[in-house]
């Protein structure tokens, strides 16, 4: 089943871009091992194609998302990282897609919650 056909259990409803990627990297990072597509496609709560599933386990793996190695006839796959290492990541990547870094950076902070911003200047601040 390809990102844009109909889910089971969900009225008919197509899947969210994105949806199933997020539901498979949430079964990974819990899973406290690495898993193999017919494993992932056992586990998730939608009945889906062990190709559906392989098929967007390679694609996280071709983005760097996910490591393999081979077991059996098959690849099992593991985050590179955890939640908050995945978000550093992608916040990294868009600010390297940016052509003004410093608007970007100062834009980002401008929008921090009182909080954050004292997060972020203890942050700064720390030795660590």
């Amino acid at each position: 089943m390809g990102a844009d056909e109909r889910v089971p259990g969900l009225g008919g409803k197509r899947r969210a871009n994105g949806v199933l990627e997020a539901e498979i990297l949430a079964l990974l990072q819990t899973s406290g091992s690495a898993l193999t597509p017919g494993e992932v496609a056992e586990r998730l709560a939608a009945s889906l194609a062990h190709t559906t599933v392989a098929t967007t386990l390679a694609r996280l793996h071709g983005r760097g998302v996910l490591e393999r190695t081979p077991r059996g006839r098959s690849y099992a796959y593991t985050p590179v990282t955890d939640e908050p290492g995945l978000t550093a990541r992608h916040m990294h990547q868009v600010l390297e897609g940016g052509s003004d870094r410093k608007s970007v950076l100062t834009r980002f902070v401008n929008e921090l919650s009182d909080d954050d911003e004292d997060l972020l200047r203890r942050l700064l601040d720390s030795d660590e």
